[in-house]
């Protein structure tokens, strides 16, 4: 008798402690993402623009305003970027690209006075390794996730666009 008053506290002890373990990995698991609140930025400002090279395949070139960057607590990069076409034409937009999986989504398009127009379409894509117009796969592989990590902050970004890619990716 002595044995089992011993021994069921203990198994109920044991039991209690495997459910608990079992619902922390379950609710671990089945925890959604949630993207924090985005504010649009300010205008971009031509002396933050930082080039980087994209191809040989385009006539492009491509910027991101240096002081819009941001790596959120929701594990976004959030930027700016800047396309001006060989034709003189010119494409401004607030960006978020997800490390973790290999994602971009725009929020706006700038407008000429400075202003911003919501996106309409609202979603995250898969971004994909093209060989033309490839300007996010490149800020993807060689700037704001080297080797598939998320950079620590907006400084490493910036200093990964000064110095033409990322030191991690340099073999």
């Amino acid at each position: 008798m002595t044995l089992f008053r011993c021994g069921l506290p203990l198994l109920l002890s044991l039991l209690v402690s495997a459910t608990v373990q079992a619902d922390f990995e379950e609710d671990y698991e089945n925890k959604q993402w949630q993207e924090v609140e985005v504010q649009l930025p300010a205008a971009p400002r031509q002396d933050s623009m930082l080039p980087f090279y994209v191809s040989a395949a385009t006539e492009n070139r491509f910027f991101v305003d240096g002081s819009t960057i941001s790596v959120g607590t929701d594990g976004v990069v959030r930027y700016v970027l800047l396309i001006l076409a060989a034709g003189g034409g010119r494409n401004v937009t607030f960006e978020g690209m997800r490390c973790q999986t290999r994602e971009r989504r725009i929020y706006a398009s700038g407008r000429q006075d400075g202003s911003w127009s919501k996106a309409r379409k609202n979603e995250w894509v898969r971004i994909q390794e093209q060989y033309a117009n490839r300007h996010h796969a490149t800020l993807f592989l060689d700037y704001f996730c080297p080797i598939g990590s998320i950079v620590q902050d907006a400084a490493e970004a910036r200093n990964a666009l000064k110095q033409g890619g990322h030191p991690d990716n340099k073999h």
